[in-house]
């Protein structure tokens, strides 16, 4: 024997690769053991080969190639001896499968082996056969297995009809050569016979029709007296297993009466006796009994039934969930699932368990159950099933609140007779799991509301309360807003009183001050804070006397870093400031929204538009028309036409006649969008001043990007032409070019007592805390900045230890003078200013940017915020 040769047993490996510490040692290891096997079958050392072969199915189980002894597996499948036959096939069913092309040089020592003498070989061929058959093995070798289905050993048989199994499921053209010897093992008094001959049947009925017609006629009565036999035996300690007579057979033989009993009524009606006969002696505290009752279900529910059997499958299905076993509680709401169409009302007894589901501590029961509450909502129990998930929903799971608010809404929406019930339980859900809501379930409320115009002031009043009590819920702040801006005054004056509610008393002073805070709230997103600007707008023409202090609500965003908020704040703010004679007409009520149109346009079922460019400039519109950002995607736009008047009307409801409000002796404008395009100033004038007669409303190119120099006049100057009484502008005293727009770019710097002062911004901003910076130059020294710092305190807790410190890069040099004071007041009463001098030593190349902490106490407590501040205007 050569250096290389290794004579150590299969032990003496397995046990060295053990002792390996690191997954080096044992690449080591098994390297070494692989080039002492290659040597040995180089060598043809037949001495050694079954050890050999033993080592290297250990070595394939570890995930190391073992290609290289694939022919080993042959040379000892084709030895004379039953020892070296035996690791061979092993090795075979192992190391190769069907698709390797060698498997093909086995195919005639398999069939001498079909053909010998001895069963322990014809044993060891039909498992191999029956692990890695291929097609062609198949078609080769069907015969021999056929013949051996009546061989006199019952093993021999019992491993035939598994191999014949493979062998149709491989080849089903091959199904009919073996319907009659399958059906011969049904007559079987061996148990391991009879088990694989009736699954050999079932896999002949569900490739073959015409053995499942065979097999219906021939042998139904048959296995009902057979399963009949199983459930009536006495005690069996052969085949008992934890009290059972042989539930595998049980099983076995239930899965084949449902094949054969389905779409059958003369097959359903001979076995519905046994079927009730074992689903009412099963007992079901085992899980043995449970898998019984199961399949005896599943074939109760498949086969041609009357109601009473089904009645009785699902109670069984009713225990299940009554389980203390998860699987089985599962199992039993998997069932219930599919077989609550067949009977609704059966499963509809029991709900309360399936309710007690929604509660279990595992999150696929808990789902489960929900679906299945889903199926069983309908008109009369639609609302007791409601309240149950509302009520589960405030102490449910955060990762269960994503699938049970969306089917609380689906039902509340699908099965809601009265819209004060749909609206009460849609504010249950925004309150509790607001958050958790996708946006077309708060847009479908909102058009709901609009259209329940006798619920206007018990909505508002519902939603205000709601908002002080789960202000956290963005969701509910949405609609908060939005409903406050449209009704706000009926929360003053009460109007609307239903008998369920009581009256409350609320100050528009009460009103503006819930706004600001859901506006202040630090985690709220774009839209949010969008759509509580254009309601303080609302509220501005709703509450005249409150109207300077929403300004000066609105007028702190002018210098948001977010453009759509800036530009808000700005035309906003001269809206309240210039044009108080037609804020009334702009902010009108929203008109009814066509609620059957959305739910159409929900459903997807109404066409999107042809790509004209007609429909092209309305699209481009639509971002503009969406003041409220409701449904953008879907809302219907219509092209502006030469009345003038349509576009503003659909937007915002102006219920006027753009001929009425004007002069008789002014004509129409061509463009329909100029009021709108005026309004958001999008765009610029494209002509010059007409004559008073015409000046009414300027003509807007939306597509230019350029501001055009002909024409001096405002954008917004121009809605004063919806005034009933029609004014002359001259160019003496227009306004400056595009003045809505001056939030947008980087204004100019005026000069006051001879100091340059730049546009103030909001430096940082949290739900505690704002600082904002005021900047001014000296004309002859630009390069240093004077910073006058501002801090509010934005809630209700006195700050005392109030300390400002900043830091700065090196190409900048910070000196700060002292602050004006230490404490700070509650609510913004009263702030603490400090001047700063910033030196930028490369202005025009570096921006300024500095880095703030504050510190200060509350009560006591310390408290420390800090922040980066990068939105410095250019120019400084």
């Amino acid at each position: 024997m050569n250096a290389f040769s290794s004579p150590a047993r299969l032990r003496d490996m397995i046990r060295a690769i053990r002792a390996c510490k690191t997954a080096a040692e044992e690449r080591a290891v098994v390297r070494k053991e692989c080039a002492a096997i290659r040597t040995s079958i180089n060598g043809n050392d037949q001495h050694y080969r079954h050890r050999n072969l033993a080592k290297l199915m250990f070595i394939h189980m570890l995930g190391y190639p073992t290609h290289f002894g694939q022919m080993e597996c042959l040379k000892l499948i084709a030895s004379p001896g039953f020892p070296e036959k035996r690791m061979g096939y092993l090795g075979l069913m192992l190391l190769l499968d069907e698709k390797q092309e060698v498997l093909m040089l086995v195919t005639n020592s398999l069939k001498q082996d079909l053909n010998h003498t001895n069963q322990y070989i014809v044993g060891l061929a039909l498992c191999a056969l029956g692990n890695i058959c291929s097609a062609e093995m198949a078609r080769d070798l069907a015969k021999e297995v056929e013949r051996l289905l009546d061989f006199r050993d019952p093993n021999i048989r019992k491993k035939a009809a598994l191999c014949s199994a493979r062998i149709i499921k491989k080849v089903p053209d091959l199904a009919e050569n073996f319907v009659g010897p399958a059906t011969a093992l049904l007559r079987e008094k061996h148990h391991g016979v009879l088990i694989t001959g009736v699954q050999l049947c079932t896999d002949l009925c569900k490739i073959s029709s015409e053995a499942l017609e065979h097999v219906r006629k021939k042998c139904t009565d048959g296995l009902v007296r057979v399963l009949k036999d199983l459930a009536n035996n006495p005690y069996s300690p052969e085949y008992d297993v934890a009290g059972f007579m042989d539930p595998f057979l049980h099983i076995r033989l239930l899965r084949l009466l449902r094949v054969l009993g389905e779409g059958d009524a003369d097959a359903s009606d001979s076995m519905n006796d046994i079927l009730a006969q074992v689903a009412t002696k099963i007992e079901s505290n085992k899980t043995i009994g449970n898998a019984i009752l199961y399949e005896c279900v599943q074939t109760i529910m498949s086969i041609q039934d009357s109601g009473g059997l089904r009645v009785l499958a699902i109670n069984i299905l009713g225990k299940f969930l009554s389980h203390r076993d998860n699987n089985i509680r599962y199992v039993g709401l998997n069932m219930l699932i599919k077989v609550v169409i067949a009977d609704v009302q059966a499963v509809q007894r029991h709900r309360a368990t399936i309710l007690e589901c929604i509660k279990d501590s595992d999150a696929s029961i808990r789902r489960r159950a929900l679906e299945l509450v889903c199926i069983l909502v309908n008109e009369t129990n639609v609302k007791s099933l409601t309240k149950e998930l509302v009520d589960y929903l405030e102490v449910s799971d955060q990762d269960f609140r994503v699938d049970l608010t969306e089917k609380i809404c689906s039902i509340v929406s699908k099965y809601s007779s009265e819209k004060i019930w749909y609206i009460d339980q849609m504010l249950k859900v925004l309150s509790e799991a607001g958050n958790f809501v996708k946006d077309e379930v708060w847009h479908a409320l909102i058009v709901v509301i609009s259209n329940a115009s006798e619920l206007h002031g018990y909505t508002v009043r519902a939603l205000y309360k709601a908002f002080q009590r789960s202000a956290e819920q963005e969701t509910l702040v949405r609609v908060a807003v939005w409903c406050i801006g449209e009704y706000g005054d009926f929360l003053i004056n009460n109007v609307g009183m239903l008998d369920v509610e009581d009256p409350i008393k609320v100050t528009e002073s009460d009103v503006v001050h819930v706004v600001e805070m859901a506006l202040k709230r630090h985690s709220l997103d774009i839209t949010t804070k969008a759509m509580t600007l254009v309601a303080l707008l609302k509220l501005s023409s709703r509450f005249p006397s409150c109207s300077e202090r929403i300004r000066e609500i609105v007028i702190q965003y002018k210098g948001n870093f977010v453009l759509e908020l800036q530009q808000r704040s700005i035309e906003f703010n001269l809206i309240i400031a210039k044009h108080q004679n037609i804020r009334p007409t702009l902010v009108e009520r929203m008109p009814v929204l066509d609620e059957a149109t959305f739910i159409a346009r929900r459903a997807g079922s109404l066409p999107d538009a042809a790509s004209t460019p007609t429909n092209r400039v309305a699209k481009a519109v639509a971002p503009i028309v969406d003041l409220l950002d409701i449904n953008s995607d879907a809302s219907p736009v219509r092209v502006p036409s030469s009345s003038g008047g349509d576009l503003l009307h659909d937007l915002l409801g102006v219920n006027i006649s753009f001929a009425a409000q004007q002069s008789d002796a002014t004509p129409p404008s061509e463009n329909g969008t100029d009021v709108l395009l005026d309004l958001l100033s999008i765009g610029s004038p494209s002509a010059p001043t007409k004559s008073p007669a015409q000046s009414n409303s300027s003509t807007i190119d939306i597509w230019s990007p350029q501001p055009s120099k002909k024409s001096p006049l405002s954008p917004l100057d121009d809605l004063s032409s919806l005034s009933p009484s029609p004014r002359t502008t001259s160019n003496a005293g227009a306004a400056p070019l595009v003045d809505s727009l001056d939030g947008f770019v980087p204004s100019p710097p005026t000069e006051d007592n001879n100091e340059l002062v730049y546009p103030s911004i909001t430096a940082f901003e949290s739900s505690s805390l704002r600082l904002v910076f005021n900047f001014s130059k000296q004309p002859g020294n630009l390069q240093t900045t004077n910073i006058r710092a501002t801090f509010t305190n934005l809630t209700s807790n006195v700050y005392t230890d109030f300390v400002f410190q900043a830091a700065v890069p090196k190409f900048l040099q910070l000196h700060l003078n002292p602050a004006s004071g230490n404490i700070l007041t509650a609510s913004g009463k009263e702030s603490i200013t400090q001047n700063m001098r910033l030196t930028n030593s490369q202005h025009g190349k570096k921006s300024l940017v500095m880095r703030i902490k504050v510190s200060y106490k509350i009560n006591g407590k310390e408290t420390m915020e800090e922040g980066q501040i990068n939105n410095f205007p250019r120019e400084l």
